[in-house]
């Protein structure tokens, strides 16, 4: 079933989401809630989509990056973003340890803040301990996008949007990324915008 999205301005997505217990993550609400979200996020499009967007403060998080959203995306965006297909998971109640002292910023969207993007800063590289749907623990070492989605998800199970995190100046519509910056270098809009 495809959920409602929810979009900024709602109290869900600025609450801290409460942790689930091991007999929680094994119910069957929470498997079809992760059936739901999954589907949800695919007709979306997106990469994540947490809890809490779907209006319910749970530490509960989907991620998958697609093949099939890869491959219009030229080769050497790819690889400026360090960007390679993600297998579909589940983070439950889920920690994160920012590695390294290298950030790196992308221009970014959420499905809550729908048809806009704004130049985020993140950091290169996390390691992420979190339970699977089977309540089993788990650990992530991810790298370049793959550690943007991890941070992005993370970061709505505290109550906290790209937005709090991003250059102000750098806020945009889709339509005039599209027009103005999408295909210039990241280095060439931070000179541009004067970031």
């Amino acid at each position: 079933m495809r959920l409602k999205i929810v979009q900024v301005g709602e109290p869900v997505l600025r609450t801290p989401a409460k942790p689930l217990t091991p007999e929680e993550v094994t119910s069957d609400d929470i498997k079809r809630l992760i059936n739901d979200m999954r589907e949800t996020m695919y007709d979306a499009p997106g990469v994540g989509l947490a809890a809490p967007q779907v209006g319910l403060p749970l530490q509960l998080a989907v991620i998958e990056d697609r093949e099939d959203l890869l491959n219009p995306i030229p080769p050497a965006d790819l690889e400026e973003k360090e960007r390679t297909p993600v297998p579909f998971h589940v983070i439950i109640n889920p920690k994160i340890e920012l590695l390294g002292i290298e950030n790196v910023q992308f221009f970014e969207g959420c499905l809550s803040l729908s048809g806009f993007s704004a130049l985020v800063p993140r950091s290169r590289q996390v390691r992420v301990t979190y339970l699977n749907e089977h309540a089993e623990e788990k650990s992530i070492l991810a790298t370049g996008w793959y550690a943007r989605i991890l941070q992005h998800e993370i970061d709505h199970l505290h109550g906290t949007l790209y937005i709090d995190k991003m250059h102000p100046r750098s806020f945009s519509s889709f339509e005039n990324l599209n027009r103005y910056w999408k295909a210039k270098p990241i280095s060439e809009v931070v000179d541009d915008l004067k970031l």
